[in-house]
């Protein structure tokens, strides 16, 4: 496996395999089964798979949450190993942004609701780091989790916006045996803490499957009432949203697909989840 800190050193690097498919992983490290299997994926799709390993500065709206965010890169590179990735790229953030970055994307009602109405500025702190990402590695394919579904879907509208020919892969949502979505976060958590914020999806799990009993307004109080039995939660917000535009619905007419998100904080560590209902 090759590791490499710099821009320079990983393009001239991947100039050897212009003929070749490149598949990408972007990662912010503590990595966990769910980065795992993205790597899989991108191994069987493509000839050469880099994965990248940056805390990106820029998609966090609150200090103090990029200060808790895990770090341990020796475990990371590790892991990598193990999983058989060719190629990590690990840059500081002079070498990520080596000037003054101000370009402001527009996502229309992507940028509006759920999470970018809860962390302000963070879409675009995404944006802008997959577009670098991009225009460093040049990938054939990109492979991200839709556990991060919104985000999922802002990444598909930047390549549409920069006119991008890299293809934007999702990959289910990996979950632990209780159910608990796979993240980072999950290592903030105590073991005790992690069966509680199992409540998550199964909350979730109920709404999915109480469509045609039940209104989208009593699914989310049944939802806020669940988590809120829990003293050591605390919701940001619980909506249903149309799959391709993530419009809010407030009646199951107003959409043929759609998708239930939420995002909770159990202890202080923040948590998102959703689950596709079916018709």
């Amino acid at each position: 496996m090759q590791i490499f800190t710099k821009v320079k050193e990983v393009q001239s690097y991947l100039t050897k395999f212009n003929t070749k498919s490149v598949g990408f992983v972007a990662t912010m490290g503590a990595l966990h089964d769910a980065h795992v299997s993205l790597i899989e994926k991108s191994k069987n799709q493509n000839d050469l798979t880099i994965c990248s390993i940056f805390v990106n500065p820029k998609q966090f709206n609150k200090k103090e949450d990029l200060d808790n965010y895990p770090n341990d890169i020796e475990t990371d590179i590790n892991q990598l190993k193990k999983a058989k990735c060719d190629v990590v790229f690990i840059p500081s953030i002079e070498e990520m942004y080596p000037n003054v970055v101000t370009k402001q994307f527009d996502f229309g009602l992507l940028s509006k609701v759920m999470e970018a109405e809860h962390r302000p500025g963070h879409f675009n702190g995404v944006a802008v780091v997959i577009e670098r990402f991009f225009e460093i590695l040049n990938p054939t394919r990109a492979y991200f989790g839709e556990k991060d579904y919104q985000q999922l879907a802002v990444i598909r509208a930047l390549v549409k916006e920069i006119n991008s020919p890299v293809q934007i892969v999702g990959c289910p949502t990996y979950r632990e045996k209780n159910g608990l979505a796979m993240s980072s976060r999950n290592k903030r958590l105590t073991l005790e803490e992690k069966e509680l914020a199992s409540e998550i999806s199964k909350g979730l799990t109920y709404i999915t499957k109480h469509k045609n009993t039940l209104s989208v307004q009593e699914l989310k109080t049944y939802f806020t009432n669940k988590m809120l039995e829990q003293n050591k939660f605390e919701i940001e917000y619980i909506e249903i949203a149309e799959e391709s535009t993530l419009k809010l619905i407030q009646n199951w007419e107003d959409s043929e697909k759609c998708i239930v998100f939420a995002a909770v904080n159990v202890n202080g560590v923040r948590l998102i989840d959703n689950m596709t209902i079916n018709n």
